[in-house]
Protein backbone atom coordinates (compact mmCIF):
# COMPACT_ATOMS: atom_id res chain seq x y z
CA UNK A 1 0.00 0.00 0.00
CA UNK A 2 1.45 3.29 -1.07
CA UNK A 3 1.38 6.30 1.66
CA UNK A 4 1.95 9.77 0.63
CA UNK A 5 2.83 11.79 4.10
CA UNK A 6 3.38 15.30 4.70
CA UNK A 7 4.44 17.97 7.23
CA UNK A 8 4.94 21.38 7.66
CA UNK A 9 4.44 22.03 11.35
CA UNK A 10 8.02 24.40 11.25
CA UNK A 11 9.03 26.46 8.73
CA UNK A 12 10.19 23.61 6.44
CA UNK A 13 7.85 21.10 4.71
CA UNK A 14 8.49 17.49 4.44
CA UNK A 15 7.41 14.94 2.32
CA UNK A 16 7.75 11.00 2.67
CA UNK A 17 6.41 8.45 0.40
CA UNK A 18 6.06 4.69 1.94
CA UNK A 19 5.44 1.45 0.72
CA UNK A 20 3.24 -0.20 3.86
CA UNK A 21 5.82 0.72 6.45
CA UNK A 22 8.68 1.21 4.62
CA UNK A 23 10.30 5.06 3.56
CA UNK A 24 10.96 4.68 0.07
CA UNK A 25 11.59 8.76 -0.57
CA UNK A 26 12.06 11.66 1.69
CA UNK A 27 12.84 15.33 0.68
CA UNK A 28 11.67 18.72 2.48
CA UNK A 29 11.30 21.97 0.81
CA UNK A 30 11.77 25.55 2.35
CA UNK A 31 8.21 27.30 3.20
CA UNK A 32 9.43 30.70 4.56
CA UNK A 33 11.06 33.35 3.02
CA UNK A 34 10.51 32.78 -0.58
CA UNK A 35 8.37 33.89 -3.75
CA UNK A 36 6.37 30.59 -4.59
CA UNK A 37 5.32 27.96 -3.12
CA UNK A 38 7.28 24.83 -2.54
CA UNK A 39 5.60 21.98 -0.83
CA UNK A 40 3.49 20.76 -3.95
CA UNK A 41 6.83 20.81 -6.01
CA UNK A 42 8.06 18.59 -3.57
CA UNK A 43 5.38 16.16 -3.50
CA UNK A 44 5.21 15.79 -6.90
CA UNK A 45 9.04 14.97 -7.09
CA UNK A 46 9.20 12.64 -4.27
CA UNK A 47 6.38 11.07 -6.06
CA UNK A 48 8.56 10.84 -9.50
CA UNK A 49 11.75 9.48 -7.34
CA UNK A 50 9.29 6.96 -5.82
CA UNK A 51 8.21 5.84 -9.18
CA UNK A 52 4.88 6.56 -8.35
CA UNK A 53 1.89 9.39 -9.14
CA UNK A 54 -1.28 10.73 -7.11
CA UNK A 55 -2.91 7.49 -9.29
CA UNK A 56 -1.34 5.40 -7.76
CA UNK A 57 -1.39 6.42 -3.70
CA UNK A 58 -3.88 4.65 -1.64
CA UNK A 59 -3.73 6.90 1.39
CA UNK A 60 -2.96 10.24 2.51
CA UNK A 61 -1.21 11.29 6.05
CA UNK A 62 -0.82 14.97 7.20
CA UNK A 63 0.73 16.19 10.28
CA UNK A 64 -1.95 17.59 11.97
CA UNK A 65 0.08 20.33 14.53
CA UNK A 66 0.37 22.43 16.45
CA UNK A 67 3.04 24.77 14.52
CA UNK A 68 3.19 26.99 11.87
CA UNK A 69 -0.34 28.62 10.58
CA UNK A 70 0.13 29.01 7.29
CA UNK A 71 2.98 26.00 6.52
CA UNK A 72 0.28 23.84 8.40
CA UNK A 73 -2.43 25.31 6.01
CA UNK A 74 -0.41 24.92 3.16
CA UNK A 75 0.59 21.13 4.11
CA UNK A 76 -3.43 20.58 4.68
CA UNK A 77 -4.81 22.00 1.52
CA UNK A 78 -2.64 19.93 -0.61
CA UNK A 79 -3.58 16.37 1.43
CA UNK A 80 -7.26 16.82 1.47
CA UNK A 81 -7.01 18.15 -2.30
CA UNK A 82 -5.39 14.65 -2.91
CA UNK A 83 -7.62 12.85 -1.02
CA UNK A 84 -11.14 14.27 -2.64
CA UNK A 85 -9.64 14.01 -6.24
CA UNK A 86 -8.75 10.52 -5.73
CA UNK A 87 -11.23 9.37 -3.40
CA UNK A 88 -8.92 8.32 -0.98
CA UNK A 89 -8.49 8.21 2.95
CA UNK A 90 -6.68 10.70 4.80
CA UNK A 91 -5.17 10.12 8.12
CA UNK A 92 -3.84 12.70 10.93
CA UNK A 93 -0.70 12.69 13.25
CA UNK A 94 0.61 15.49 15.86
CA UNK A 95 3.83 16.87 14.05
CA UNK A 96 4.82 16.40 17.79
CA UNK A 97 4.82 12.74 17.20
CA UNK A 98 6.88 13.14 14.02
CA UNK A 99 9.35 14.85 15.98
CA UNK A 100 10.15 11.69 17.92
CA UNK A 101 9.50 8.97 15.43
CA UNK A 102 11.14 10.73 12.78
CA UNK A 103 14.02 11.08 14.40
CA UNK A 104 14.59 7.97 17.41
CA UNK A 105 17.03 4.87 17.06
CA UNK A 106 16.87 1.24 18.12
CA UNK A 107 18.80 1.33 21.68
CA UNK A 108 18.20 -0.98 24.58
CA UNK A 109 15.22 -3.10 24.83
CA UNK A 110 12.11 -1.80 27.00
CA UNK A 111 10.11 1.50 26.62
CA UNK A 112 12.26 4.90 25.94
CA UNK A 113 10.46 8.19 26.87
CA UNK A 114 10.50 11.59 24.79
CA UNK A 115 8.95 14.98 25.53
CA UNK A 116 8.56 16.67 22.11
CA UNK A 117 8.52 20.44 22.04
CA UNK A 118 8.06 23.36 19.94
CA UNK A 119 7.76 26.87 20.00
CA UNK A 120 4.55 28.07 20.26
CA UNK A 121 5.88 32.09 20.56
CA UNK A 122 5.53 34.52 23.30
CA UNK A 123 7.68 32.48 25.63
CA UNK A 124 6.06 29.52 25.48
CA UNK A 125 6.40 25.44 23.66
CA UNK A 126 4.16 23.01 22.66
CA UNK A 127 5.16 19.87 24.72
CA UNK A 128 3.99 15.92 24.27
CA UNK A 129 5.12 12.78 26.05
CA UNK A 130 5.95 9.92 23.63
CA UNK A 131 6.95 6.05 24.65
CA UNK A 132 9.37 4.30 22.00
CA UNK A 133 9.05 0.87 22.14
CA UNK A 134 9.74 -2.32 19.67
CA UNK A 135 9.80 -0.09 16.14
CA UNK A 136 6.33 2.16 17.77
CA UNK A 137 6.31 5.50 19.15
CA UNK A 138 2.91 6.16 20.96
CA UNK A 139 1.07 9.03 23.04
CA UNK A 140 1.43 9.41 26.42
CA UNK A 141 -1.10 12.02 27.41
CA UNK A 142 -2.21 14.91 25.24
CA UNK A 143 -0.76 17.76 23.85
CA UNK A 144 0.16 20.96 26.24
CA UNK A 145 1.33 24.47 26.13
CA UNK A 146 3.49 25.54 28.69
CA UNK A 147 6.27 28.04 29.54
CA UNK A 148 9.30 27.11 28.12
CA UNK A 149 11.52 27.50 30.77
CA UNK A 150 9.58 24.64 32.03
CA UNK A 151 10.12 22.10 29.01
CA UNK A 152 13.40 20.53 30.86
CA UNK A 153 11.39 20.65 34.11
CA UNK A 154 8.96 18.53 32.93
CA UNK A 155 10.74 15.93 31.07
CA UNK A 156 12.84 15.63 34.18
CA UNK A 157 10.06 14.83 36.38
CA UNK A 158 8.61 12.36 33.46
CA UNK A 159 12.03 10.57 32.97
CA UNK A 160 12.16 11.94 29.51
CA UNK A 161 14.64 13.21 27.08
CA UNK A 162 13.40 16.35 25.85
CA UNK A 163 13.60 17.21 21.92
CA UNK A 164 13.00 19.68 19.64
CA UNK A 165 14.03 22.18 17.03
CA UNK A 166 14.99 24.47 19.47
CA UNK A 167 16.50 22.09 22.11
CA UNK A 168 20.19 21.06 22.93
CA UNK A 169 18.98 18.01 21.02
CA UNK A 170 17.82 19.71 18.02
CA UNK A 171 15.31 17.16 16.20
CA UNK A 172 12.78 17.93 13.62
CA UNK A 173 9.44 16.73 12.48
CA UNK A 174 9.58 14.59 9.45
CA UNK A 175 6.83 12.81 7.66
CA UNK A 176 9.36 10.11 7.29
CA UNK A 177 8.46 9.26 11.37
CA UNK A 178 5.15 8.02 9.50
CA UNK A 179 6.49 4.75 9.77
CA UNK A 180 6.74 4.20 13.42
CA UNK A 181 3.58 5.31 13.84
CA UNK A 182 0.66 3.20 12.18
CA UNK A 183 -1.17 1.97 15.14
CA UNK A 184 -1.71 5.40 16.71
CA UNK A 185 -2.53 6.44 13.04
CA UNK A 186 -5.03 3.95 12.35
CA UNK A 187 -6.28 4.01 15.82
CA UNK A 188 -7.51 8.20 15.95
CA UNK A 189 -8.91 6.59 12.21
CA UNK A 190 -9.83 8.65 8.75
CA UNK A 191 -10.03 11.93 9.07
CA UNK A 192 -13.52 13.62 7.90
CA UNK A 193 -12.46 15.42 5.02
CA UNK A 194 -15.14 18.34 5.08
CA UNK A 195 -14.14 19.32 8.23
CA UNK A 196 -10.81 18.47 9.58
CA UNK A 197 -8.29 21.13 9.91
CA UNK A 198 -5.15 21.04 11.72
CA UNK A 199 -4.43 21.73 15.52
CA UNK A 200 -2.78 25.16 15.43
CA UNK A 201 -2.14 25.30 19.01
CA UNK A 202 -3.16 28.99 19.02
CA UNK A 203 -4.89 31.66 16.75
CA UNK A 204 -2.78 33.19 14.53
CA UNK A 205 -0.41 36.02 14.88
CA UNK A 206 -2.40 38.26 12.38
CA UNK A 207 -5.64 37.27 14.41
CA UNK A 208 -4.30 38.01 17.51
CA UNK A 209 -2.72 41.46 16.40
CA UNK A 210 -6.63 42.00 14.73
CA UNK A 211 -8.21 41.29 18.40
CA UNK A 212 -5.68 43.76 20.43
CA UNK A 213 -6.40 46.42 18.40
CA UNK A 214 -9.70 46.36 17.82
CA UNK A 215 -10.63 44.91 21.78
CA UNK A 216 -12.88 41.95 20.54
CA UNK A 217 -12.50 38.63 18.97
CA UNK A 218 -12.73 38.48 15.23
CA UNK A 219 -15.73 36.83 13.87
CA UNK A 220 -14.67 33.44 11.52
Amino acid sequence: MITLALDASTYRGTVAVLDDSRVVVETSAAMRGRDAEHLMPAVDQALRDARQSPAKVDRIVCGAGPGSFTSLRIAASIAKGIAVGRGIPLFAISSLALIVAANVKDGPRGARRYLAALDALRGESYVALFEHDAGDVRPVGAMQRVASEQVSVLAEREAARAVGPELAEPWLSHARGTALLWPTILANGQADLASWEPVYGRMAEAQAKWEATHGRALSL
